[in-house]
């Protein structure tokens, strides 16, 4: 592309300024963006003080940051005005070995031999100016396939949907970590043979019943019969099932719910987040060695399920070294003598489990979790007094803020994600699923455990079938990867149940708890004190 002008030191000012400017809208933008969410989430906290302080209980907290979430959208989205941006389309000439020449021309439309696009475009422009000529050469980031020609879009529409690997990197790792770190671990236990059985037999029945599912029934849809394979409804019965029961375990702390039934609940989920994540990475493994065959590839399926159990039981071996290592340091050295140090040298230990996981093509979440684990039962012996106070309460508040700001989110995305793939057809056909594939997951493994376990009840395993709410990790793994059509299909999907199960199903859970007619013990003032501050731990 050729660009004629009188002087080049002009234009160097004119980039100056331009560039200058569009920082300050940027940097402004984005304050405006944290401002909205620090305040949604204020907003959310003084309300549940008050349903705390009223005992109110037929809305929890998370179902209220969706509420809040879904408005806060809604006036995003149909309040906001575009913002313009300066676009001019080039044609990319590419060869058949899929490199993308130089060669960038002013044609309106993108024609390359490479079926995938460049991470990165290098635009080269030729200035012609009076004190000679001279070659100047931008580099662009690819940001996302669009659906049409129109890249405006208001400012904090644009700006409150950000990256996905956020939610990995900053908002799940300390969920999950006091997961791990907080929890009755006496319990936990004590119940461990039932809940690794729901959580890796049970996971495992719902992938395999929610896609084979879905398949089948979408193989009736003339629109989807042909749009979505096997693979794909198989990686939505590996997201889907990530369970997220955050509003029915608040209520079981508040309420003093039976020990054994809370460790069920709690255990499975947690575990079951755990499995949902790696099962979703051999999904997609087997997928790109399958290559899109419409029969099964005995080779690939292996591969698969090697890669699921090295990636599973690697990360449990990077969390469970990391916390054993900052056990022996803490032990074996006088930190504890100061405070701080020992409580930076924690959570340092803690987040850096989750980045050498991801580091070495494993799984940091599920590092992360039993790096909390060990942590809690190995390294909180070794602290000092006041870091154990520190600990717990930092990632308390770390876990509340954490997921109160993912429910949030959950809601403004709703409508600020302007990429959503709706088929109503299919959202019926994810429900019937994800139901049927909870029930022959609780039902039939609950009655083969009470063969050789303290029975579980009838009723308690209607409230296992119950606690079966979909949250932040589906909604992470759903908005991972929205690059296709199928994919965001499957994400605003997922998103629909997500907001439908915390919602109803949070609402109606200590209702359920009075029709299933399970013990119930008055919560103490100081109970009512502790779940402000914490919605799952504990």
């Amino acid at each position: 592309m050729k660009m004629v002008l009188t002087d080049s030191d002009t234009l160097e000012k004119s980039v100056e300024k331009s560039q200058a400017e569009r920082v300050e809208a940027n940097h402004i933008s984005d304050s405006l963006t944290l401002l909205l969410y620090l305040g949604l989430l204020v907003l959310s906290l003084l309300t549940i003080w008050l349903f705390k302080h009223m005992r109110f209980w037929f809305i929890h907290e998370t179902s209220l940051a969706i509420i809040y979430g879904l408005i806060v959208g809604a006036i995003i989205r149909y309040s906001s005005n575009p913002r313009e941006i300066s676009v001019r389309t080039f044609t990319l000439l590419g060869n058949p070995t899929g490199s993308l020449s130089n060669n960038v021309t002013g044609a309106p439309a993108v024609t390359t031999a490479d079926p995938l696009p460049p991470e990165k475009v290098l635009l080269n422009m030729l200035e012609l100016g009076s004190s000679g000529n001279r070659t100047r050469v931008y580099e662009y980031d690819y940001a996302r396939r669009l659906l049409n020609r129109n890249v405006n879009a208001p400012v904090l529409s644009e700006k409150a949907t950000f990256n996905s690997e956020v939610f990995f990197h900053v908002i799940l790792p300390p969920i999950i970590f006091c997961a791990g770190y907080s929890m009755k671990r006496k319990h936990f236990f004590s119940n461990i043979g039932a809940i690794l059985t729901l959580a890796f037999v049970g996971t495992t029945i719902s992938c395999a019943v929610v896609g084979s599912v879905v398949y089948g029934l979408t193989r009736l849809s003339r629109s989807l019969s042909g749009s979505i394979l096997f693979t794909d409804c198989l990686l939505f019965g590996a997201i889907i099932p990530a369970t997220d029961p955050v509003t029915v375990l608040a209520i079981f702390n508040d309420l003093n719910v039976d020990v054994d039934l809370y460790a069920l609940v709690f255990g499975e989920s947690v575990l079951n987040d755990a499995v949902a994540i790696v099962l979703a990475q051999s999904v997609e493994k087997y997928d790109s060695l399958a290559a899109g065959s419409a029969t099964f590839e005995g080779g690939a399926i292996v591969t698969s399920v090697l890669s699921f159990l090295g990636v599973f039981f690697g990360a449990l071996g990077i969390g469970s070294a990391m916390g054993c290592l900052t056990a022996l340091i803490t032990k074996y050295t006088l930190v504890r003598e100061h405070p701080l140090l020992e409580c930076a040298l924690f959570i340092l230990m803690s987040y850096s489990t989750f980045l050498a996981a991801e580091a070495a093509q494993s799984t940091g979440i599920v590092a992360v979790l039993f790096c909390g684990i060990c942590q809690a039962h190995y390294t909180y012996n070794n602290l000092s007094q006041q870091t154990k106070r520190s600990t717990k309460t930092f990632f308390e508040l770390l876990n509340f803020l954490a997921e109160n700001f993912t429910f949030l989110y959950i809601g403004v995305t709703t409508f600020t994600y302007r990429s959503h793939v709706w088929d109503l057809g299919f959202v019926a056909t994810a429900f019937a699923a994800i139901l049927l594939g909870r029930a022959l997951n609780i039902y039939p493994l609950c009655c083969l455990l009470n063969l050789g376990r303290r029975k579980i009840g009838a009723n308690k395993m209607h409230m296992l079938m119950f606690s079966g709410l979909r949250g932040a990790i589906a909604f992470a793994l759903a908005i991972r990867n929205t690059s296709t059509d199928t994919r965001k299909m499957l994400f605003s999907t997922t998103l629909v149940i997500v907001i439908a199960t915390v919602l109803l199903g949070g609402g109606m859970a200590t209702q359920m708890l009075h029709w299933l007619r399970i013990q119930l013990v008055p919560p103490s003032p100081a109970v009512f004190l502790s779940a402000v501050f914490s919605s799952r731990t504990r």
